[in-house]
């Protein structure tokens, strides 16, 4: 099996589906709740566990009745957890989130609880697990310092590393040259580069930038479009894989960094990964929820030999 690590936060998703969001001081009836595993670092290693990658998470949980959620999940899938550590001191992450039915808007609010104390000695500990991968993941929702970390750890052990730059923010310009996959959406390459990215010419604009700057391949994720990638051996638009109606789209860019980690991991190369990516997030949005959405790897394999045909 290849190997990948991942580095990020997980969450308990507190999720409540009402009429239209409250003001301040106002109580508004529910029109449904959910509790649901979440985290873009947690569905990136669980999206890469489905795709049959071998995949070791570094995280922290507190100790706390939403852990098990997460502990359960994991070895549902068979993610090694030697580096989900638990801090009986603080709570395991969480997001509520309102959903306002007739709008399709959210507001969101998150505590990461443990993950704000995951330090680069935790990350340090898991360097024997980060060196024997074949790709390592991370995002931004962790403190940055503790992510640069994970992304030095593995260049210096020559392993390629995939950076989901959300919540996007400024990043210290000596790091793109580290960086061999960055993989923004069209909002947080816009907050890279900083101009406007939608048009197609802003986003090969925004693509060249960041490779200027010193990022082996970028890959602009564009939604129901599919994604433009920028790179020595591809440039150009992979189509997104319509699989039926979308339900949600939570959980979607996780679905696709987890399946192109999975796919660089055993080998394939750029545009492949990416196909595999754009059908592993075209099936998430056909499923609600984020973890729970998640496709395995036949239902992938199915759905690319489909559109193929």
């Amino acid at each position: 099996m290849s190997r990948v690590t991942v580095l990020g936060l997980f969450c308990a998703d507190l999720i409540t589906r009402t009429t239209r969001l409250p003001v301040w001081g106002e109580t508004l009836h529910g029109r449904g709740f959910r509790l649901m595993a979440g985290g873009k670092g947690s569905n990136q290693a669980v999206a890469a566990a489905q795709q049959d990658a071998a995949v070791t998470f570094i995280s922290r949980l507190g100790d706390d009745a939403f852990a098990p959620i997460a502990r359960t999940l994991y070895q549902s899938v068979g993610i090694d957890m030697s580096h989900v550590g638990t801090d009986a001191e603080l709570n395991t992450g969480t997001a509520t989130i309102l959903v306002d039915d007739d709008r399709g808007d959210n507001a969101i609010v998150i505590d990461p609880g443990a993950c704000a104390h995951l330090t680069t000695g935790h990350v340090s500990a898991a360097e024997s697990a980060i060196a024997a991968s074949a790709v390592f993941v991370c995002q931004l929702e962790l403190p940055l310092a503790v992510s640069e970390h994970g992304i030095r750890l593995a260049q210096r052990h020559g392993v390629p590393v995939i950076l989901n730059p959300a919540p996007a923010c400024a990043l210290p310009a000596a790091i793109y040259s580290a960086i061999d996959y960055l993989t923004p959406n069209e909002s947080e390459a816009a907050e890279l580069v900083g101009h406007p990215v939608e048009t197609d010419a802003q986003v090969a604009r925004a693509a060249a930038t960041l490779r200027q700057w010193g990022t082996r391949n970028v890959l602009i994720t564009l939604g129901e479009r599919g994604v433009y990638i920028d790179s020595d051996a591809f440039q150009g638009m992979i189509p997104a894989i319509n699989a039926g109606p979308v339900v949600d789209t939570i959980g979607a860019g996780d679905a696709f960094n987890g399946a192109l980690a999975a796919a660089l991991a055993e080998g394939r190369d750029l545009p492949a990964a990416a196909r595999r990516a754009c059908a592993t997030a075209g099936l998430s949005v056909t499923r609600a929820g984020a973890a729970a959405a998640l496709p395995d790897r036949a239902a992938v394999d199915a759905q690319l030999a489909g559109a193929a045909e």
